[in-house]
């Protein structure tokens, strides 16, 4: 694996979510997302309350406008202009994109990674990784913004081809997710972002973030993955009102053995560990197996709530604020 796995598979299993309706809905929803080691060190020192609450904003969606608005900043789409506002409220400005030039940005990335791609040698012995995906109901329930929701668990592991997990070691990537109604006010802003991208792609049914693009040809098995993991989500019929995801690596006795050896580092098998560089191995909260056995690392937290619903949305809830000027 190359560099960005951890953000590949954040972004792929978020936007895997994409469901399909149409209509006004107002909602609070907070994200938090914790990094583990020294990077979450990092990130708390700088991040400020952000870091340490997460962050909560308003989405308002009117028909094929929304716009996501946190204290200081926000970001209106605009479905029918194909354009994306950058708003900057504390500033009283905002920059304009139109999905050309998204669209543009994207080639030019992809184009770039794929070229990078092309260009790496394979080091002797080099791994190739392929996933696999399982996904469950739990029967379990629990009301969240005054819906009755149901607890679905998705799980994507990274593996060597022709090894199990235990046997190569790996990264597991699990979506606790807890779903509303398929008829859900909350649904019409996940189907937003499909819109959003069937728009910007012209593809049916494009659910990958801008970032994939750029990044798919790197990651030899991906996209069979994604692809059993789409299945495997459609079956889950609901929408998603608290998802917590959890990264986690995998790494055999052996390999943690020669990870020692080497000194400081990361704490993920071979190949994946290139997009954190290394820290010490002690940062990252081993959770050991039998003995001999694989050790597993959380890496990455992230939680994702819907707080609150409304239906009541105006037409300056999705405008640029009167006064604000563009940059």
């Amino acid at each position: 694996m190359r560099k960005g796995m951890v953000a590949l598979g954040t972004a792929c299993l978020v936007c895997m979510l994409a469901v399909s309706l149409q209509a006004d809905v107002k909602s609070r929803q907070k994200t938090q997302v914790k990094f583990e080691g020294a990077i979450g060190r990092v990130v708390n020192m700088f991040g400020g309350k952000a870091a340490k609450d997460g962050i909560t904003n308003t989405i308002a969606l009117k028909g094929n406008k929304q716009l996501t608005a946190s204290e200081n900043s926000g970001e209106l789409i605009d479905l029918d202009a194909e354009k994306i506002y950058t708003i900057d409220f504390k500033g009283k400005s905002y920059k304009v994109m139109t999905f050309a030039e998204m669209r543009k940005q994207i080639e030019d990335a992809r184009a770039q990674a794929q070229k990078q791609a092309g260009g790496e040698k394979a080091e002797p012995g080099e791994t190739t990784w392929e996933f696999s995906v399982d996904a469950k109901k739990t029967g379990q329930t629990k009301t969240l913004a005054g819906e009755t929701c149901k607890q679905a668990i998705l799980t994507v592991t990274a593996h060597p081809k022709g090894k199990t997990l235990e046997q190569g070691g790996g990264m597991i990537i699990t979506m606790d997710s807890w779903l509303g109604p398929v008829g859900s006010a909350h649904r019409e802003q996940v189907d937003f972002q499909q819109r959003y991208m069937k728009k910007l792609f012209g593809k049916e049914g494009e659910t990958l973030a801008r970032d994939l693009m750029s990044a798919m040809a790197m990651y030899p098995g991906l996209q069979d993955g994604l692809a059993r993991a789409q299945k495997e989500i459609a079956k889950m019929e609901g929408t998603p009102f608290l998802t917590t995801m959890t990264v986690e690596s995998v790494m055999t006795a052996e390999q943690a053995s020669r990870e020692q050896e080497k000194g400081p580092g990361l704490g993920l098998p071979k190949g994946l560990g290139g997009m954190f560089g290394r820290k010490k191995s002690e940062e990252a909260p081993k959770q050991a197996g039998p003995a001999g056995g694989p050790q597993r690392s959380t890496l990455i937290t992230s939680v994702t709530e819907v707080l609150s619903l409304e239906s009541s949305v105006s037409a300056a809830d999705v405008e640029i604020p009167a006064g604000f000027k563009q940059k």
